[in-house]
């Protein structure tokens, strides 16, 4: 990183020691015909007008700017603009209902937004915006010219992110320049990257998955081919086109990916050397096709939390080669704790995370802030199992966690063992409710391209290779499970499905 000694960093502004203003920095894919590309001078020389344009319009410091909108060059260029401003920025998760993206702008006390023209009316009309789309808009905001960074103190705010909102009403995060900046350096020991790269993003911005892996591929003189949003053709298309050396997804997307059968017997993906999964729970098989797709990729099984960094996991200090479908070994500078319901350390329960990118608090929650907030530790939800060499592994969310008579069922580990078998692409368990039992599991399953298998099978194989308890009691089969805004699986939704057929099944 470049910041000089003693100065804190302004993630808006991160460059190599060895910065190349001719490498390419941006391939935008909104029109594919004509993919809009960008070096890393010319993106600079684009941010310090965007910067010095929203300096003009005499906001203090510190006022939170809004971004709603697709992926896209200009929304990457807005960003690194606020952050270089001194301003805040927040991305909108535009996927949420109307009232709740107006909730967002209110909670965050917006003063000012960019958006594009498909997203407009979700604005609120007292904020003052600019529409990438609209005739001239963003251009006239632009001054051209010299720039100087603003430095963030220690407890500046850089961005506010919003949680998706699955388990109530959204939570803003707010992150620190120090923290982000942690962030970046640790990446940057972990990954141990040398020369430039190519990353492949397709996660919406709104989320830290995608801005986090742009923001880090920009910072590190490295270039971000984006797509406006996820399509698995598509995506299989730019990463051989584009000879993409690192992809960063969700298993879901990555699932959707493997059913594109005949693109990925024809294109070269030989250029992959590093596959990052992670958002969710990841299972052995997914691993296992990538690992036939990708066969010089290095897989890596991440894990992470807008409230407690990106970054938790990684190589082990003695070397030890990381299990598969492990999260990998405390960072340096990460803190875990596992406790069970009653709170005390245990080799599998809820993770404890503490290090210096664990949020100070939510905005605005201080009652939120409490439930998960101790000493510096933050309570996560997920739950983890460690290993006697101290290895990490994430079993599930705790609150998808139900009792089917008096036993503990984790989704997780239940779809693992169903994407087991040969013919499954992927499966979804949830829970419904039964007099006798409590909770009973009920599984949606995606087959693979071509492949025919009834609900008995399915069952039996479940019982062959899971406890009796686990096993599913209907399954349903499903072209596709349905995603959120973020790309992971839709459970609500899924759920709602379930009890509504479980209704219709004879007692």
């Amino acid at each position: 990183m470049n910041a000089p000694a003693g100065r804190p960093v302004n993630i808006g502004d991160v460059k190599p020691a060895d910065f190349q203003p001719l490498a390419p920095a941006i391939v935008d894919l909104r029109r594919e015909e004509e993919p809009l590309q960008l070096s890393h001078g010319e993106f600079d020389r684009r941010i310090k007008a965007i910067a010095r344009g929203l300096t003009n319009l005499g906001l203090p410091r510190g006022a939170r700017i809004a971004i709603v909108s697709n992926n896209r060059v200009e929304y990457l260029l807005a960003c690194f603009a606020i952050l270089r401003a001194g301003f805040v920025c927040v991305p909108i998760n535009h996927k949420l209902a109307p009232e709740t993206i107006a909730f967002m702008f209110a909670d965050s006390g917006i003063r000012f937004s960019f958006c594009d023209g498909e997203r407009a009316a979700l604005v609120p009309a007292d904020v003052p915006t600019v529409d990438f789309d609209a005739a001239d808009a963003f251009d006239r905001l632009l001054d051209p010219g010299p720039f100087e960074t603003v430095a963030p103190g220690p407890d500046d705010v850089a961005m506010i992110m919003y949680t998706s909102g699955s388990t109530g009403r959204p939570k803003g995060v707010p992150i620190l320049h120090s923290a982000q900046a942690w962030i970046m350096s640790v990446r940057e020991k972990v990954t141990g990257r040398a020369g430039p790269y190519v990353t492949l993003v397709a996660a919406p911005f709104f989320h830290l998955n995608g801005l986090g892996s742009s923001m880090g591929a920009i910072g590190a003189g490295a270039c971000a081919v984006l797509m406006p949003q996820f399509d698995p053709r598509r995506y299989l298309l730019a990463a051989a086109r584009y000879r993409v050396s690192v992809v960063t997804a969700v298993p879901t997307m990555m699932a959707m990916v493997l059913r594109e059968k005949d693109l990925l017997e024809t294109l070269d993906f030989s250029s992959v050397t590093r596959v990052r999964v992670g958002s969710a729970p990841v299972t052995q098989a997914l691993l296992d096709d990538l690992q036939r797709v990708f066969p010089n990729a290095v897989l890596a099984n991440a894990y992470g939390v807008s409230e407690g960094g990106q970054l938790v996991f990684g190589p082990h200090p003695s070397g030890k080669p990381t299990p598969p479908i492990a999260c990998g070994y405390p960072l340096p500078g990460v803190q875990t704790r596992l406790v069970d319901a009653s709170g005390r350390e245990a080799r599998q329960g809820v993770l404890l995370i503490k290090s210096p990118a664990v949020m100070r608090g939510y905005l605005n929650m201080p009652e939120k802030t409490l439930e998960v907030l101790h000493d510096g530790w933050y309570r996560t939800g997920d739950i983890f199992r460690v290993d006697d060499d101290g290895f990490h592994y994430f079993v599930g969310r705790a609150d998808d966690m139900f009792v089917c008579g008096g036993e503990n069922i984790y989704p997780g580990a239940v779809e693992e063992m169903l994407e087991g078998h040969p013919a499954v692409n992927q499966a979804c368990v949830v829970p419904v409710a039964d007099e006798l039992k409590g909770m009973k599991p009920v599984a949606f399953v995606v087959l693979k391209p071509g492949a025919r298998e009834s609900e008995a099978s399915i069952k039996e194989y479940a019982l062959r290779h899971g406890a009796a308890y686990q096993h599913p009691r209907m399954v349903v089969f499903v072209p596709e499970l349905p995603l959120s805004g973020t790309k992971k699986i839709d459970r609500k939704a899924l759920t709602r499905t379930a009890e509504e057929l479980w209704s219709k099944t004879p007692s």
